[in-house]
Order: structure tokens, then C-alpha cells, then sequence
């Protein structure tokens, strides 16, 4: 018997960026670990993360390549053909396609692997040398990632470590229990010590049970309510004027802005009371230090950019940045642009083309409206069947006779189920990777574990063989996973340092904004232009709709779930249960609902049918769709993806995911 450990990362869409220790017995893995000595990570996982050994070995797992041999209309069929046959017919078809325009060649992907090597690097190239569609990659974080272009220069924040120093925390629009397990170890520290924890979220998550104060606010509001904050920190003191006037560009006009904002007022747009608004500006101007956690829920509605803008704002105004454990966090990604080689996907491939960009959460439409149509879509690290929004249109799409669809997995998702080719890539535990972090500022390298299962491969490596059998021969294209991961970073990331130890931390400093220097062009973190931007779907903007679908929906994701991903994982879908719908008792009784009854959510996009959960966690005029369920493990074969819609929000050009109306009935 022979047993080893190997250093590795975890590859998943969550800020922690865990780095793992996966213990390896006669060549296969028994065991996956957090790393003590990692000061993120310090030993522990989550739950979905430490059942991965479960995902590799998965009894559905992809092994060969499969071709369609079914209608896309009718129950999926598929035979398996050998790596040469499948790369052969991909090449001819995507090569004949090329030849009258390839920009009708469209990627999709996102975030299946955050990894810099099997996300987009051997990808990026393939596509620019080939001159096929771009695709922009809008479809969880660019409305948040925008705002804070906007007020800091990058998305950029505090570090996840000092929220342990803080005596006020006010988690924003994140079930941090569920999705951020290691900033909220700090956040407990920081309550053991006498620190208050405010939860504000439209559903009273498992965080917002631990927390102290729960502000159940309507769903696309916050802007509205950190205007209301503003006013307050005006009328009755807590502003810092001399970092305003050092810091921050715009503050007269965003003053007045705010001076509109009352609590009555804020209260009636956020559908909480006017005291829980004095309260909460009271906590936070009295407060030191105060740090806010921020995160993406509350960005996905058609004002989401300008709410984290004035929401970003707020430590700027009161000073919190100049303590340690005061100031904000949203992402931490920003940190390593300067780290990173811009020319890794090698944008000189494109030798002076500009195709075509295609917004990833209108794929729906595009796939269906575009001109020239997309002929071919080429899938990899993302489930867009399940998780892109208004699902309806989206299925339309991938069932054109006329599509040619090829999907890189390691199951068979809704995607690719509806795929012409799906050919298996490798899992985190078989390839080498290099990661980023948006919640820490590690640099973090996973190394191989085991050799590929079946005929599985890196996607680089699918990458590589579907260049050559496309004739495309530049020597960029060919360039192995070693030779390209001495590219991703800068020489001040030390390769023998991440192989030794896992991880090499970037040098930030431990208060970045104490004394400004934010990246803007002067320096100043900017306030004018932001202002509240009200939902697509309210009974404030659209009374009409109103009057037919009351009900605001939200879909959450599911705790033991991440994106799409884990929703196949027998242990985990058992703790699950299965699809639910939250609504609070009144709005059920209104409707003759029952727990535990069968229900439809529906609007004039679509049905989606699950079973009710009559429950505290929804508040009233308010329904929790948790998602994201592949559609085929759902009742009638839909997700909450059904019912949602493509329009965009209002900076970065992103879904708006929870601003929908819906009614619910009887199934």
C-alpha cells in the first residue's frame, strides 16, 4: 500500500479559495482536506467541497465521448466514439462554419473552475486564433464588479481576516454561512468578542439566525436604504469630514441626493420601518470599527451597480477605513491585476479582428436572434441550460436543428444533454491549475492528484488536439500546462514557492485605504452619479404587472449546492431534499396554500413547479425559489430559471436574476 499527499486548490465559484490537502492511497484519493497551515482555509472545508473525491469517482461521471444520435426535441441519446473520430467531425464541422465567418462561432463559459490554466488560457487562445464570437462573462459579479470600478478604481476591499477586529458587522446580501464559511469563522470571533452582527437580506438565511438583527428589506432596495443611511449619518452627525474632503470626489452631490432620503421615505420603498432605519444609521455612525460584508445577491436587479456604489460609499464617509476592521469587502479580486499577464490568451491571435461580443445572460435571445445566427457553440466550465436567465428561451436555442453544440463535463447536465458532442474533461484532482481568489489575496497553485479517470482530459489539453485537427498550427496553441503556467503571473509569483508550499500571498497593505489611494485616476474614491435605481418589475415601476404577479421572487442558491455545480452528488441532494419554494404564512394563506403542497410560480415568461415551504425565511410579498436545480431533477423538467427574464442592470451589464414578479398557485 502505498499513500501520499498532494497539494491542491479548490477550483469552485466561492470567495474562500480553499487550499486543500488531498491524501492519495494506491493511486486513488481517499480523502479531502482544508490545510491547517493555510491562514484562509485553516483546516476546514465546506461541506460540498469536502465530498469531492465523491464527484471524481461519481458513478454518471463522463469518461468517453459521446456523440448525439436523437433529435434535440426528443429524450437525449448518445453513442460513444473514440477522441480522434469526435475531434475529426468537430474540426470539419467548426472549420466549414469558420470559413464563411467565424465570429458565428460563439464560446460559453464561466466559472465552473476558476483555475487561470483550464479556465480560459488554452481556451482564449484557441478562440482569438480562430476569430470566433467573444463572449462577455457578465452572469454573476460584472454589475458589483462595476460599481466598484466606479467608487474605488477595482474590485477591492478589506481584508477578510481584520472583520475579527471589528465591533459592528453588517452583512449585505450574503448567506455567509452557507457561501463565505471562513469569513464567518472571523465574523463569530468577532461576536464572541462583543462585536454586533446585522443581517440584511430580503430571506432570513442561516446567517441571518445567527446574527443579532435581521432587516428584511425588499428585494432591489438597498440602494434606497444606504441613501436612507446617508441622511441619517447627515442630520444626526457620524460623518468623517476630513477624509470626505482627502477622499472622496462628488460628496456635495451625492449629499443632496440623500437629503431626499428620510426614513419614512426609505421605509415605505424598502418595505421595513422607519426605526429599523434610524437604528441601523445609529449602529453605524456610533460604531467603531464597522465593516460591511457585501456580496452579490444584492446586486442581481436591475439597479445592483448603483446600490453597491452608494453601499461601497459608506466607509468613505464615516472614516472606517482608517482602522483596522473597519471598511468594506465585496471582492478582493482586483488586488491581483497586477500580478496577472495580460497576454496569457494571447489577444495578438486576433491579428486585428474585432469580432462580435455576445452578453452570456442573453444567450437566450441571441441564440435565437442574432444576425448572423450563431451556428456553433462551444461550452466549457458552465451549465447555461439551467442557470441562464428565462430558461424557455434558452431551451429553444439549444434545440435548433441547425446548432452545432459541443459541451466539455464531467455528468450530463442539462447542457449537455441538449449537446451534439460531449466530450469528458478531467476534475480539480487530475490537472495542474493556478488560482486567484476573490475573497483573500493568495495565489494558490492545485496540483494533479491522480491521472485522469477513463478517457478524460484537461481542457487544455482538449483545446490543444481540437486546434491541430483544425489545421490550426500557431506554436502558441500547442504550448504545454507547465509552459503556461510559467505565464499567468508576473516573476513576483514564485512557482518553486506555490509547488513547495501551496500558496504565495500578494503584498497588500494592512490598511489599503486609510489615507485614500484608491485606484482611480486621482486617487479619490468617486460619489457623483450614483444615485437608487429602482427594479424593472416593482409595484412602484410596473403597477400594471403588480396587479397580476404580487409576489417578488428570489432564488437563493440552495445551501449544499454551488451554482449548478454539486446538484448530482447523491449525499449532498439528500440534504437538499428537493426544488422548495419559501412563502411566508399570510401570503399563503391568502392563497389557500398548504405546506408542503405542490405549487406553480408563474408569470407571463413561464411555470415553475415545486413543493411549498411555508416558512419564517420568507418575508411577506416575497418568494424564495432556491436554485439552482439542473431542470431534469425538477418537477416537469424546469428550474426557478423558468420564470426569470434577460433584461440587463444598470452598470455591467449583468442578469437581474431576483428582480421578477411571479404569482403562485396550485399545481
Amino acid at each position: 500500500m502505498t499513500t501520499r499527499t498532494v497539494l491542491g486548490a479548490c477550483p469552485h465559484d466561492c470567495p474562500d479559495t480553499c487550499a486543500l490537502q488531498i491524501t492519495v492511497e494506491n493511486e486513488r484519493v481517499i480523502k479531502v482536506q482544508g490545510r491547517a497551515e493555510h491562514p484562509s482555509t485553516h483546516g476546514a472545508l465546506c461541506t460540498k467541497v469536502s465530498r469531492y473525491a465523491e464527484r471524481t469517482y461519481h458513478p454518471e461521471r463522463l469518461l468517453h465521448p459521446l456523440k448525439r444520435v436523437s433529435p434535440k426535441t426528443e429524450a437525449p441519446r448518445f453513442e460513444r466514439v473514440s477522441w480522434g473520430e469526435a475531434l475529426a467531425d468537430i474540426a470539419a464541422r467548426l472549420n466549414a462554419i469558420a470559413a464563411r465567418d467565424p465570429q458565428r462561432i460563439q464560446p460559453y463559459s464561466y466559472a465552473g473552475t476558476m483555475g487561470q490554466l483550464q479556465g480560459e488560457a488554452m481556451a482564449g487562445r484557441f478562440f482569438n486564433a480562430l476569430g470566433a464570437a467573444r463572449l462577455d462573462r457578465t452572469i454573476c459579479a460584472s454589475a458589483g464588479g462595476a460599481g466598484l470600478a466606479a467608487t474605488y478604481g477595482g474590485k477591492l476591499g478589506m481584508h477578510t481576516r481584520h472583520f475579527a477586529d471589528a465591533k459592528l458587522i453588517l452583512i449585505w446580501g450574503s448567506n455567509s454561512i452557507a457561501s463565505n464559511l471562513h469569513f464567518w469563522t472571523y465574523a463569530n470571533q468577532a461576536k464572541r468578542a462583543g462585536a454586533k452582527l446585522i443581517c440584511i437580506d430580503p430571506r432570513k438565511t442561516e446567517t441571518a439566525d445567527k446574527c443579532h438583527q435581521h432587516i428584511a428589506l425588499l428585494p432591489g432596495t438597498d440602494g434606497a436604504l444606504a441613501l436612507g443611511l446617508m441622511h441619517e449619518l447627515i442630520v444626526n452627525g457620524g460623518l468623517d469630514h476630513d477624509y470626505i474632503a482627502r477622499h472622496v470626489d462628488g460628496w456635495e452631490e451625492l449629499r443632496e441626493k440623500a437629503q431626499a432620503w428620510p426614513p419614512e421615505r426609505v421605509a415605505q420603498v424598502c418595505g421595513i420601518g422607519p426605526d429599523e432605519v434610524r437604528g441601523l444609521a445609529r449602529d453605524y455612525a456610533s460604531t467603531r470599527p464597522a465593516a460591511i460584508r457585501l456580496n452579490y445577491g444584492m446586486q442581481r436587479v436591475r439597479g445592483g451597480g448603483n446600490a453597491v456604489r452608494l453601499i461601497a460609499l459608506l466607509p468613505c464617509l464615516t472614516g472606517a477605513w482608517r482602522t483596522q476592521g473597519g471598511g468594506l469587502l465585496l471582492s478582493a479580486s482586483g488586488w491581483f491585476a497586477p500580478y496577472r499577464n495580460p497576454a496569457l490568451e494571447r489577444p495578438d491571435l486576433l491579428a486585428g479582428r474585432q469580432p462580435r461580443m455576445v452578453n452570456m445572460s442573453s444567450i437566450g435571445d441571441a441564440l435565437l436572434q442574432a444576425d448572423p445566427p450563431i451556428e456553433a457553440l462551444i461550452v466549457y466550465n458552465s451549465n447555461p441550460v439551467a442557470v441562464a436567465p428565462q430558461s424557455p428561451q434558452v431551451v429553444a436555442g439549444f434545440q435548433r436543428s441547425d446548432l452545432f453544440t459541443v459541451v466539455l463535463e464531467h455528468f450530463m447536465t442539462d447542457t449537455a444533454d441538449l449537446a451534439d458532442y460531449v466530450l469528458p474533461a478531467t476534475t480539480q484532482l487530475e490537472h495542474l491549475d493556478l488560482h486567484t481568489s476573490y475573497g483573500h489575496t493568495d495565489v494558490l497553485m492545485n496540483q494533479p492528484a491522480i491521472a485522469p479517470l477513463g478517457e478524460a482530459k484537461p481542457n487544455t489539453q482538449i483545446f490543444r488536439e481540437l486546434a491541430a485537427a483544425m489545421g490550426l498550427d500557431h506554436p502558441a496553441l500547442q504550448e504545454s500546462d507547465e509552459e503556461l503556467a510559467r505565464q499567468v503571473f508576473s516573476e513576483d509569483i514564485d512557482l518553486g514557492l506555490l509547488r513547495e508550499q501551496g500558496w504565495q500571498p500578494l503584498p497588500v497593505p494592512e490598511l489599503p485605504f486609510a489615507d485614500g489611494g484608491f485606484r482611480t485616476p486621482n486617487g479619490r474614491a468617486q460619489a457623483a452619479g450614483a444615485d437608487y435605481v429602482p427594479n424593472y418589475e416593482s409595484a412602484l415601476t410596473a403597477p400594471e404587472l403588480a396587479a397580476r404577479y404580487p409576489l417578488a421572487m428570489i432564488s437563493p442558491p440552495a445551501r449544499n449546492f454551488l451554482n449548478s455545480s454539486f446538484v448530482n452528488v447523491k449525499s449532498l441532494r439528500d440534504i437538499e431534499g428537493e426544488p422548495l419554494i419559501e412563502m411566508h404564512a399570510s401570503d399563503a394563506a391568502a392563497r389557500g396554500l398548504a405546506d408542503g403542497a405542490r405549487v406553480a410560480a408563474f408569470n407571463d415568461r413561464g411555470r415553475y413547479v415545486a413543493t411549498l415551504r411555508v416558512s419564517p425565511r420568507a418575508r411577506p410579498g416575497v418568494v424564495n425559489g432556491l436554485g439552482v436545480w439542473w431542470r431534469k431533477l425538477g418537477a416537469e423538467g424546469t428550474n426557478v430559471n423558468e420564470v426569470t427574464h434577460q433584461r440587463l442592470t444598470d452598470m455591467g451589464a449583468a442578469p437581474a436574476f431576483y428582480d421578477c414578479l411571479v404569482e403562485v398557485e396550485p399545481a
